[in-house]
C-alpha cells in the first residue's frame, strides 16, 4: 500500500536526532558533484529530500591541485623535444601553474554553479565546498566532520564505460562513510518509480533502515516492501562436507552427529520462523505508525534473493544497513551489503542508523532467564542464539511473564526446531533423485560445483517434503542457457499468470518439471494446465474423511492463492458483529491473512480479537479533524470501534475532496464506493480515488 503520511509522521523514539538513532535527519545532505548523469541525478534526489525537510544541501567537489603539479613536473623530462627548451619549458610551467592555481577552482565552482541553480529553482538553500586533495578522502572527511547527516553520491562518475558496475571513489567513499549514504544507480529513475524495498535481519541497523524507508516513502509517496533473506543450504553443504574429512573418534569427540541433527532441524524451519519474526516486528512497527507494508521471506544466498526481488518488483531503492546482525566492529560493510553496492538495479540506501524495537527494549530491561533457560537456549546453534533469544524474550513478555523458565524455551523453540528439548527428531530419510533431475545435474561440468548443486537439491527436496529430488530442485542452482530450457508457448505463459503471484514461481517450477520429465521442448496451454491442476491439488487437498472420493474436486483456493480457512462459531459471530457488505469481507480478508502468518488452520475468537486489538492500537493514534452531521454520526457510530478512527479520516477526506465543509452521508456514500473498487478503506494506493 502507498505511504502517503506527512513526513512528521515518523518520528525518532526519543528526541535526539543526532548521532545514529533512526530515521536520519534530511535537514544536512552533502551532495558529491562532478557533472556527471549520475551526479546530476544524485543533487535532483537530495533537492527532493531537502525540500520536504527543510534542509540544507552542500555541494561539494574535491581537486587535488598538488597532485596534478607533482605529476607534471614528474613527466616534464619526457615531453616532446620541442618543450625541452628553456624558455618554452618556463612558458610550459606558467600555463601549468595557471592552471592549476586557478583552473582547477574555476571548473569546481562551475559544478557549485550548476547545483546552486537547480537548489534555487526549488527553493533550497546551497552551500559549497571544494576542498583540495584526493577526491574520495576529502568526500570522506568532509562526511565525518559531523556537519552532515548524509551523503548522496552517484554510484558512477565521469569515467564510466560500458558495463561499469560501482566507480571506485564511490565504493572507497561508501566503505568508509560513517554517515548513510544514499547511492544513486539510475539517472532515469527516481525516488518513488517503483517500491522502496528494506532488508530485514533483525540487527538494529536493519530496524533502523526501516525506520528510514518509511520516512522516505512518507516523503516521496512510495509502497514499502520489507524482506528477510536466509540462506538454508549454506551449512547442510558445510555439515556435509566436513563429515567426509572427520573420523569416527573425532566425530564422537565433537558429537557432530548430534550437532548436525540440531542444525539441521534449525535449517528446516528454526531460521525461516526466526527471520519471519523479524518480518511481523518490521509490520508492527509501521501499523504503529499508521502504515501498511509488504513483506516477503526470500530463501537462498541473501544478495541474490534479494537482487532477484528488486528485478521482480521494480524497485525504485533499496535500503539496507551497512553492516548486518553477524558483522564486528571492525567491519566496514557488511558482505551482502557490499554485493548489492556492485549488482542492486536501483538506487541503494546504506544505513548507519539505528532503531531498537520499543518490544524488545522492554524486554531487555525487564525480563531476565533462569539458569536453567540460559543453558537451554544455549544448545542453539551460535550462529542464530541471538535471533532465538529474541524470540524467547518477545513471547515471554507476550504471556505477561518477567522471568524465562526451561518450558518457554522448550515451547519457543520447539516450534521452530522440532526435537529441540530432547534432540530426538530421529534420522533423515535418503532422497532418490529423478532422471530429469540427474540429467540437469550432469550438465555440470566442473565436478566441485555440481557437488555443491547435488547437496543443496537435495535439500531444497527436503524442505519440500519431497521422497525425490526432481528438477525443480535442482534449477535454482544452475546458470542454464535460456536454450536449455523448455519454451512457453504464449497461451501457456497467459494461464499461468492467472495464478496468484504468491505461488505462481512453484507453479511455473512444477510445469517445467513436468515438460523435462516428458522430454517436451515446448510447454503448451494443456500442460500449463495440468500443471496448474496438480499444483492446486498439492497446496489444497481434499480431506479424507470417508465422505469423499478420489475423484472429489479440491477445495477451492482463495484469491490470494491461499487455502480457505475454517471459521469457530464464536468467530463467526464476533465477525458478524461487522456492517455487512464491503466491511466485513475486508475485515475476513485481514483476519484470515494474519491467521495464515501465524499458522493457523481454523481462526478462533482469540484470533479475531488479538488482530482487532492489533488495529485498535494503531486506530487509536488516528484523530477527527473535521465536523460531522447528524445522519453521517448515527452511520458511522455502526463501525466497530477497533476501526472506526481510521474509516473517519478517509470519510474525511473523501469529504475534502467533495468540497464540503461538514461531513455528510453523502460523503459516506462516496467512500464506501470507492472502497469497493480497491478493496481496502485506504486510498493510498489510489489517491485520487475520491475525484473520480
Amino acid at each position: 500500500m502507498n505511504v502517503s503520511l506527512s513526513p512528521q509522521v515518523i518520528e525518532t523514539p526519543n528526541d535526539d536526532r543526532s548521532g545514529d538513532t533512526a530515521p536520519v535527519s534530511l535537514t544536512r545532505i552533502l551532495v558529491a558533484l562532478d557533472a556527471s548523469e549520475h551526479a546530476n541525478k544524485a543533487l535532483d534526489e537530495a533537492v527532493r529530500l531537502a525540500k520536504s525537510s527543510g534542509g540544507t544541501i552542500t555541494g561539494i567537489h574535491a581537486y587535488a591541485a598538488l597532485l596534478h603539479d607533482r605529476r607534471f613536473k614528474m613527466m616534464e623530462g619526457g615531453l616532446p623535444e620541442r618543450y625541452l627548451d628553456e624558455q618554452e619549458m618556463g612558458y610550459q610551467r606558467e600555463v601549468h601553474d595557471d592552471l592549476i592555481s586557478r583552473g582547477l577552482d574555476i571548473i569546481s565552482e562551475s559544478y557549485h554553479d550548476a547545483g546552486e541553480a537547480v537548489c534555487d529553482k526549488a527553493g533550497v538553500a546551497f552551500k559549497r565546498l571544494s576542498p583540495e586533495g584526493k577526491n574520495y578522502t576529502k568526500v570522506v572527511e568532509a562526511a565525518g566532520s559531523g556537519d552532515y547527516d548524509v551523503l548522496v553520491l552517484g554510484a558512477l562518475g565521469l569515467g564510466a564505460v560500458p558495463g561499469s558496475l560501482i566507480g571506485t571513489v564511490a565504493e572507497r567513499v561508501v566503505r568508509r562513510s560513517p554517515i548513510d549514504t544514499f547511492v544513486v544507480r539510475d539517472p532515469d529513475k527516481a525516488v518513488g518509480d517503483g517500491p522502496i524495498v528494506v532488508g530485514i535481519d533483525g540487527s538494529p541497523r536493519s530496524y533502523g533502515a526501516m525506520m528510514t524507508a518509511l520516512d522516505l516513502a512518507a516523503r516521496t509517496g512510495s509502497e514499502v516492501h520489507a524482506v528477510a533473506a536466509y540462506d538454508p543450504y549454506y551449512h547442510y553443504v558445510a555439515f556435509n562436507k566436513i563429515a567426509g574429512v572427520l573420523s569416527e573418534e573425532a566425530g564422537k569427540v565433537f558429537r557432530f552427529k548430534e550437532q548436525e541433527q540440531l542444525h539441521e532441524e534449525l535449517i528446516d524451519d528454526g531460521i525461516a520462523k526466526i527471520y519471519q519474526s523479524h518480518l511481523e516486528v518490521a509490520e508492527t512497527i509501521a501499523q504503529g505508525l499508521g502504515v501498511e507494508i509488504s513483506t516477503r521471506l526470500l530463501d537462498g544466498k541473501p544478495y541474490k534473493a534479494i537482487l532477484d526481488y528488486l528485478k521482480d518488483v521494480g524497485a525504485s531503492l533499496l535500503v539496507v544497513g551497512k553492516t548486518g546482525v553477524h558483522a564486528d566492529e571492525e567491519l566496514d560493510i557488511g558482505g551482502n551489503a557490499e554485493n548489492l553496492l556492485r549488482l542492486a538495479p536501483c538506487h541503494l540506501w546504506l544505513t548507519q542508523s539505528t532503531y531498537t524495537p520499543p518490544l524488545d527494549i522492554v524486554a531487555d530491561e525487564t525480563v531476565s532467564w533462569s539458569v536453567e533457560a540460559e543453558k537451554k537456549i544455549s544448545r542453539a546453534p551460535e550462529f542464530v542464539r541471538d535471533m532465538a533469544r529474541r524470540m524467547v524474550l518477545r513471547h515471554t513478555q507476550k504471556l505477561g511473564h518477567t522471568f524465562v523458565t526451561s518450558d518457554i524455551v522448550d515451547e519457543v523453540m520447539g516450534k521452530a526446531m522440532p526435537g529441540f528439548s530432547g534432540n530426538d527428531a530421529g534420522g533423515r530419510r535418503k532422497l532418490t533423485w529423478s532422471a530429469s533431475a540427474e540429467k540437469l545435474l550432469a550438465t555440470v561440468a566442473d565436478a566441485a560445483v555440481a557437488d555443491n548443486i547435488r547437496l543443496r537439491a537435495v535439500k531444497r527436496a527436503r524442505r519440500d517434503h519431497g521422497d525425490k529430488v526432481m528438477p525443480k530442485h535442482v534449477t535454482p542452482f544452475l546458470d542454464m542457457a535460456d536454450s536449455d530450457r523448455s519454451k512457453w508457448s504464449a497461451a501457456a505463459l497467459a494461464r499461468v499468470a492467472k495464478v496468484p503471484e504468491m505461488v505462481r514461481e512453484t507453479v511455473k517450477a512444477g510445469i517445467e518439471d513436468l515438460a523435462l520429465e516428458r522430454g517436451l521442448t515446448e510447454i503448451s496451454f494443456e500442460l500449463a494446465e495440468e500443471g496448474v491442476t496438480e499444483a492446486r491439488k498439492a497446496m489444497c487437498p481434499v480431506p479424507a474423511d470417508g465422505n469423499k472420493t478420489e475423484a472429489a474436486e479440491p477445495a477451492p483456493v482463495a484469491d490470494d492463492g491461499a487455502c480457505p480457512l475454517a471459521w469457530s462459531a464464536d468467530a463467526e459471530a464476533r465477525l458478524a458483529r461487522v456492517p455487512q457488505g464491503f466491511m466485513r469481507e475486508m475485515t475476513k480478508k485481514r483476519v484470515e491473512t494474519f491467521a495464515r502468518k501465524t499458522g493457523a488452520a481454523t481462526v478462533t475468537l482469540d484470533l479475531v480479537e488479538e488482530k482487532y486489538a492489533e488495529w485498535a492500537e494503531g486506530s487509536a493514534k488516528r484523530q477527527s479533524a473535521m465536523k460531522w452531521d447528524a445522519e453521517a454520526s448515527a452511520r458511522i457510530g455502526r463501525i466497530p470501534d477497533f476501526i472506526r478512527p481510521m474509516v473517519v479520516l478517509e470519510i474525511e477526506r473523501c469529504a475534502r475532496e467533495m468540497g464540503l465543509d461538514v461531513v455528510t452521508g453523502a460523503a459516506i456514500d462516496k467512500a464506501s464506493e470507492a472502497w469497493e473498487g480497491i478493496g481496502a478503506f485506504h486510498s493510498d494506493d489510489a489517491p485520487d480515488q475520491y475525484k473520480q
